[in-house]
Formats: C-alpha cells, structure tokens, sequence
C-alpha cells in the first residue's frame, strides 16, 4: 500500500514538474511599466445612463489614461492594470480590488492607453493615481467571448 502511493506521488511531481517544461510561452508574464497617468471625465456618449454595479447609485464615469511601456519584443495582450485610486479625500474610489481594468494590446515601445472607470458621484475629485502597473501576456490567454463580457 505504502508502495502504491509513493508511486502515485512520484508520478504526480513529475508531471507537475514536465508542465513547467512543456508550458506555453503565453503563460509567461510579461510586466509593463505605464507612465504620464492621468484621467478625463468621459464622453457624453460613454457616461450616459451609468450605475454602480448591483445598485440604483450614480456614478460620474473616467477614463484613466497613460503611457504603457513594453520593453519585450514582442506584443503584450490581455494586460491586467492594477492600482490605487483615492478621491479627494484620501478615501479608496475601488475599495477592496485594485484590479482597474485591461489593456487589450500592447505593441512593443512606447503606447497611449486609456481606461474606462466608474467612480461613486458622491467621491469628490481630484482623484489621486497610486501604484499602477500591468502585466500581460505574449499571446491571447482569455477566450475571445470573454470580452463581451467585459464591454
């Protein structure tokens, strides 16, 4: 019995072990520093009819936008930005995530981005930008109907 399940232990490292060998290049994180943050209330035709998710609450819609940096030679997509926003205040604008949004694609060099964020009406601006990054991928991990989700 001891036997046995040494057996079956042994073979579960070694696969465990041979799928970081075998793994797939996009799997590979890849980190992108974003620059010149800042942001702008959105277009009329973005802001209209906005609602804080799971809630009858008004918010004023942002676009947060930047520079992103992708010093790979290789473009960078499904891009996960993450940082800190506080209102006036000093309050936390996306209390507990710090996940802001994705950048689709980022082609090597230097890039404008642009992201959108819904902020509670009652949270007085300025807003204060903190701690952003992102890291991405060097090929499409999500499947392609995820971002209808997103929209």
């Amino acid at each position: 019995m001891k036997f046995r399940t040494l057996a079956i232990a042994s073979i579960a490292i070694l696969l465990w072990i041979a799928s970081f060998a075998i793994a797939p290049e996009s799997l590979a994180l890849t980190q992108v520093q974003l620059n010149n943050l800042d942001y702008r209330e959105c277009p009329a035709e973005l802001a209209e009819g906005m609602m804080a998710s799971g809630s009858s609450q008004k918010v004023n819609c942002f676009l947060i936008t930047g520079t992103a940096v992708n010093t790979s030679s290789k473009y960078v997509v499904d891009a996960d930005v993450f940082g800190l926003i506080y209102d006036k205040n000093g309050n936390n604008v996306m209390e507990n995530r710090s996940r802001v949004g994705t950048i689709p694609s980022i082609p090597p060099g230097e890039s404008e981005f642009e992201i959108r964020i819904s902020v509670a009406a009652n949270q007085a601006t300025p807003l204060q930008l903190e701690k952003f990054k992102a890291s991405g991928f060097s090929s499409r991990v999500r499947p392609y109907y995820y971002d209808d989700f997103e929209l």
